[in-house]
């Protein structure tokens, strides 16, 4: 009830109200069936409105909820039914085409092409918890839309960090579970996980430290486990020489037909070379020794306040397993800065997805003797 009281509290166009009262009436739900023979649904029933009309509705809600907070109006009209979720869902394009991110699924598709996605992540050293949100505004104060929440643990030898949905829910066990990252002894080598498998026919990880206990399992059709997506190493400075930090990322992107726990058409996403292994090998643009400064610089177009070691930017590379294989070494897909004592930005565009991204950052965190 409190759905249909929010849904026409809305103020709709003295048009839409002309529409509604004139095409309302009793409409069998072809979609979601009816009980029994030739039953019709009963007037007013939300499933039971002709499908012109429900895809006006959306679509006039689509177009007036451009950003959050505002952008929620959009996600109760896919909570309302299953055939509302249906046409939201066909309405709604993904972040690389609409550039906003609007459902949890959205978090797992490419960013946009032409400009990042800017956002914010929080750390909280007293709980070793990092919390991703969206930024809403160019203050670097302001919280904006929570996205995503991780935390960190000691697991034997190993560093992990449980990526959820759920700020307050951070186990593998979790219906809000989406991934991990693994790293080695040294906290130099890292293995990125994901819920879902990133491509059909996908086989989960066998070691047993990527292995998921008592999960719940939320799509039956997809199988639970871990599935590695991608790798980050940090190359070791063995003379310590005066430098920033080194590293090289392999990631797996999505294929073209989608995930394998969505309807995501990845086909017009421009996505760097990659090589024969299927993987996309991404490393840290090299900064410029500044003489006034005395320190490395980078331009981060104001977007990094803060000097750190953790400071990076990702460019794609060329692959040398292809002749003539070419990489865009000036366009940054990630970048991630300081901007305060437990406040960071990370800015991502496509091809990396924003749980790829949140989970390459959360690399950067933590003392790397080896590397420095």
């Amino acid at each position: 009830m409190s759905l249909r009281k929010g849904f026409f509290s809305r103020k709709f166009s003295k048009s839409f109200r002309e529409l509604s009262v004139e095409r309302s009436g009793r409409v069998r739900d072809a979609e979601d069936g009816a009980v029994g023979s030739g039953a019709v649904q009963p007037e007013g029933s939300w499933a039971g409105m002709l499908p012109e009309l429900l895809s006006e509705i959306i679509r006039r809600v689509e177009s007036s909820e451009g950003g959050w907070p505002l952008r929620q109006n959009v996600v109760a009209c896919a909570c309302v039914c299953k055939r509302w979720r249906q046409i939201t869902k066909e309405i709604v394009g993904p972040p690389s085409l609409s550039g906003i991110i609007t459902f949890p699924s959205c978090l797992k598709q490419p960013g946009p092409r032409e400009f990042p996605h800017q956002c914010l992540i929080k750390r909280s050293k007293k709980t070793s918890t990092f919390f991703l949100y969206l930024a809403l505004s160019p203050s670097f104060t302001d919280k904006g839309k929570f996205l995503l929440a991780a935390r960190r643990s000691r697991n034997g030898a190993h560093t992990e960090y449980i990526i959820s949905l759920d700020a307050d829910d951070l186990s593998q066990g979790s219906n809000a579970y989406v991934g991990k990252l693994s790293s080695d002894f040294l906290g130099t080598n890292f293995a990125i996980y994901d819920s879902q498998p990133p491509h059909n026919g996908a086989k989960p990880s066998s070691s047993r430290g990527s292995r998921r206990f008592a999960s719940k399992q939320i799509c039956p059709q997809v199988p639970a486990g871990n599935f590695e997506v991608g790798q980050v190493a940090y190359k070791f400075n063995l003379l310590k020489s005066r430098g920033p930090r080194r590293m090289v990322c392999s990631m797996q992107f999505p294929s073209q037909g989608g995930t394998a726990n969505g309807s995501v058409d990845n086909s017009a996403v421009k996505k760097p070379e990659s090589s024969a292994s299927g993987y996309t090998v991404l490393r840290n643009k090299a900064p410029r020794w500044h003489e006034h400064l005395q320190c490395w610089c980078l331009n981060f177009h104001g977007r990094v306040t803060v000097a750190s070691v953790k400071n990076f930017q990702l460019v794609a590379i060329a692959d040398q397993s292809q002749p003539g294989g070419k990489g865009d070494e000036e366009t940054v897909l990630l970048q991630f800065g300081k901007v305060g004592e437990d406040t960071f930005t990370m800015d991502y565009r496509q091809p990396l997805s924003a749980f790829q991204a949140f989970a390459i950052c959360l690399t950067s965190f933590g003392t790397k003797l080896a590397c420095e």
